[in-house]
């Protein structure tokens, strides 16, 4: 039988005596190459092609674990055994995952790390004593973390799932006013989840990204909307939330097919990244020819809005509530409030300002020239049988108006 062909590799030449000598020593092993660094281990490597390369953790020119992949990548034949003075479990993992067959602590005798090199040959994975226990611990550990994350993510699924198959989830719907014909002209629909446990919408979509449905579980919130349609007056659109995944995902137009699309709103979010607008807007495109509309949410709330807007051309714009937010008390507000007003008067779109919550915002809302708005002040979201008249606004809202006035 052949002997079993070794390379050697240390950087402190004592040692890496020390070691060849230990390997010279066995008479079916036959020592072919030593290295004091991990390149010139990987070029030895190469010249010699041994049937097992011993090599320390901590040599320069990258270590043990670059010197492995390496060897490893170009002959897979090639086993490994990690050598080091330590037995710290990181660098014991670290080398396993790099491709080591196994691992051998300096200061082992010499039958250890020859029964490590026979056993390597074998294709068995030899660990030192000293080690073993180390290793075992940690991959139990990690086995019992993997575990835990499946159960978890099993769990999240199993939420996801049933919020899909409409358990746990409803919509309702916040009125959007025109401010000069005071009338109600849109409204757009929330989700509302009644799962455990309890957290905000957002908690939920970011979950069900998480597990690959967040798509799924947007477009199920769009059904779920457009089947109250008909509850809605019939010149009232609907506002869609959805990300550009969701739209770029090919199902916008088979989900919105049951509806005209002149009726629909599609709302892109000033928080949801945009990877490639050309892919986005050519999603939009059979949505928009059929009558449909774009609206950007969250104006003002940062700079990606800005940039959905210049590169999307939207149909509507929506200020962001950090700007509607004690907007009479706040000159700046005011100011770029104006600003995107003004915009939109140019450019032919619709300015919605969101989250109106008291008069005195409405009023100067109303000043500044906002088309129409949206907020507690004017309507709570609610079912859509409790959204009222179309025609006149709120109680509250009619007197501030005529304070105003």
């Amino acid at each position: 039988m052949s002997p079993i062909r070794v390379l050697v590799a240390d950087d402190q030449p004592a040692m890496l005596e020390i070691l060849a000598e230990m390997v010279r020593a066995g008479e079916d092993v036959e020592l072919v190459a030593t290295a004091q660094d991990a390149i010139q281990a990987i070029e030895l490597s190469k010249s010699h092609r041994p049937d097992v390369a011993v090599l320390d953790v901590n040599m320069p020119g990258g270590g043990g674990p670059r010197a492995t992949r390496e060897i490893r990548e170009f002959s897979p034949a090639i086993r490994v055994i990690a050598l080091s003075a330590s037995d710290d479990r990181a660098a014991v993992l670290e080398m396993l995952r790099s491709g080591a067959a196994g691992y051998v602590v300096k200061g082992a005798g010499v039958e250890e790390i020859l029964q490590g090199i026979r056993r390597a040959a074998r294709g068995e994975a030899p660990l030192s004593s000293q080690v073993a226990g180390n290793v075992i611990d940690e991959l139990t550990g990690r086995l019992d973390q993997e575990a835990g994350e499946a159960e978890r993510r099993n769990e999240t699924v199993r939420r996801i799932q049933q919020a899909l198959e409409g358990r746990q989830l409803t919509v309702v719907f916040q009125p959007i006013f025109d401010l000069e014909r005071e009338r109600m002209v849109g409204a757009e629909a929330l989700s509302r989840f009644a799962g455990e446990p309890r957290r905000p919408p957002d908690a939920w979509f970011s979950e069900a990204a998480s597990v690959g449905l967040g798509v799924d579980l947007e477009l199920r919130v769009v059904q779920t909307a457009l089947q109250h349609l008909s509850q809605l007056p019939a010149e009232v659109y609907v506002s869609l939330n959805l990300s550009p995944d969701a739209v770029t995902s090919g199902r916008l137009l088979e989900v919105l097919a049951p509806v005209a699309l002149e009726r629909a709103v599609v709302e892109i979010t000033e928080h949801a990244p945009v990877a490639d607008y050309e892919a986005l807007a050519e999603a939009l495109e059979g949505f928009r020819s059929g009558g449909g509309r774009v609206a950007i949410d969250d104006a003002g709330a940062g700079f990606a809005s800005l940039r959905h807007i210049v590169r999307l051309a939207p149909d509507i714009i929506k200020l962001d509530i950090s700007l509607t937010r004690d907007i009479h008390r706040d000159q700046d507000r005011r100011a770029l409030a104006a600003a995107l007003i003004s915009f939109a008067r140019e450019t032919g779109s619709v300015i919605v300002a969101e989250g109106v919550e008291r008069r005195e915002e409405l009023d100067t809302l109303r000043v500044l020239g906002a088309a129409q708005a949206q907020g507690n002040h004017l309507g709570k979201p609610v079912p859509p049988q409790d959204l009222g008249p179309v025609h006149g606004f709120p109680e509250a809202a009619r007197d501030s108006l005529g304070e105003s006035a």
